[in-house]
């Protein structure tokens, strides 16, 4: 029996906010901060994406094609390396040239929108899909939400617009005594496949690698490929999904991360039954082994591998309704900058600043965000949606004055918006000290 090893990497790097104060609410309508956000990605694009992805290119042409990966772009990446680095955009194409990589489908700004959303969840994934066939000239069958957030449901929506496989984090929460090795039919689906992360193995490598104090260290290649090759005939697939940014960001090169990486495949092919595979091909290999009920979301985030991570606390609670609750009054001005923005300030990075968690997930949420605290990051986020929700009411305005001049009913009085404003503004600091009460007691 052949076991298939699927190599998946997500690519992603947020549209990082600037400071914003309460006193630049009615004065800017700035929100990213490009400087930041061009050292940052200047600064992984030297580290992880021109060596990987060149690693990786050389990996593909020395095995002759059986050496094979999986990437997930998120459009806010892209869109990044089209600013930033036409060079790293230009590798990740030549990988897509060599037939040897798959590229899957997500949320274009990496969103929780199928939480609050399907309408905005399904606009998102055509963005993405259409992008992927713009940029890479590869029409996508597998699909993955953002941090791997899985359900029922979301399988069902991803089948009705024509995915045949799904991704999900492999946690005993959903399996139970079952095995990730294996592909299973998510319930209440009829042709879509589920495979499921290692995370254990997966782990080892994205986080346990530079572990000094770690049982195993240090992890070579020929080490992991062993664990790999004892799994032979209890398992038909070893799913290794991490970041892209293990290699090089993560894992700084003189860990040795890259090496592991290059000796990887030689060790692996070692065993005449393993092989590489792409989540499309494994798909189309294996048949689904069992039915998987999953009721509630999972993801692979933290300890509790649930919503936590982004939904945890009243901050991000509030903050996501907030955002979300603009929906209609944004897409209703048919303005294409507007709505990007609205869409930028859905990525869920925004809200994962906001987590407040201690021991070994906190120190995963701080090494991550560029704020003094969870609540400079919830109050920079609030100032912002107050000025952006400010400036919605004022284009309804204009709508509606523009409106009355062609004789139509105005959609807004002036009255009416200035009442909005006035309140938003009132409601600002309440609001703050509310939530940070809140929390402050819980805590």
């Amino acid at each position: 029996m052949t076991t298939n090893i699927c190599i998946y990497f997500q690519v992603h790097q947020p549209d990082r906010l600037r400071k914003y104060s309460y006193f630049d609410i009615g004065h800017s309508h700035n929100y990213e901060d490009e400087k930041v956000n061009r050292e940052i990605f200047l600064k992984i694009v030297n580290k992880c994406y021109l060596p990987a992805c060149s690693l990786l290119l050389r990996l593909i042409e020395q095995y002759q094609g059986v050496f094979k990966v999986a990437f997930s772009l998120s459009g806010v990446f892209v869109e990044q390396c089209q600013r930033f680095s036409s060079e790293a955009l230009d590798l990740f194409k030549k990988l897509a040239a060599t037939g040897c990589v798959e590229f899957l489908n997500e949320t274009y700004y990496h969103s929780l929108s199928f939480l609050f959303s399907p309408a905005e969840f399904t606009e998102q994934v055509l963005l993405h899909k259409k992008m992927i066939e713009q940029e890479f000239g590869y029409v996508a069958t597998t699909f993955r939400n953002t941090e791997l957030i899985y359900n029922n449901d979301v399988a069902k929506f991803a089948e009705s617009l024509g995915y045949r496989t799904i991704l999900a984090e492999g946690t005993e929460k959903i399996l139970g005594w079952r095995s990730p090795g294996f592909v299973y039919r998510p319930h209440g689906c009829q042709q879509i496949k589920l495979l499921l992360r290692d995370y254990r193995l997966t782990d080892d490598v994205a986080f346990r690698f530079s572990d000094r104090s770690w049982s195993e260290y240090p992890l070579l290649a020929e080490k992991y490929a062993y664990w790999l090759h004892s799994l032979h005939g209890k398992t038909e697939t070893i799913n290794l999904f991490m970041d892209f940014e293990t290699f090089g960001e993560h894992q700084w090169h003189d860990t040795g991360i890259f090496e592991f990486l290059e000796k990887l495949p030689e060790y692996v092919l070692k065993h005449p039954e393993y092989c590489f595979a792409t989540p499309a091909e494994i798909s189309q290999r294996l048949d689904p082994i069992a039915e998987l009920d999953v009721p509630y979301p999972v993801s692979w985030a933290d300890m509790e591998r649930d919503l936590t991570a982004w939904y945890g606390n009243d901050l991000q609670r509030d903050a996501l309704h907030v955002v979300y609750a603009l929906e209609r009054d944004v897409k209703a001005l048919n303005d294409p900058q507007l709505l990007h923005v609205w869409r930028l300030l859905q990525t869920s990075d925004h809200f994962y600043y906001m987590c407040i968690k201690y021991a070994s997930d906190g120190d995963v949420h701080k090494y991550f965000n560029p704020y003094n605290s969870p609540y400079d990051a919830y109050i920079n986020y609030q100032n912002i949606l107050v000025d952006f929700s400010q400036e919605i009411a004022r284009k309804k305005e204009e709508m509606s004055v523009v409106a009355a001049s062609n004789g139509i009913t105005s959609l807004a009085t002036s009255e009416q918006q200035l009442q909005v404003q006035s309140s938003q503004r009132c409601c600002w600091f309440a609001n703050i000290l509310k939530q940070l009460k809140k929390l402050f007691f819980e805590c």
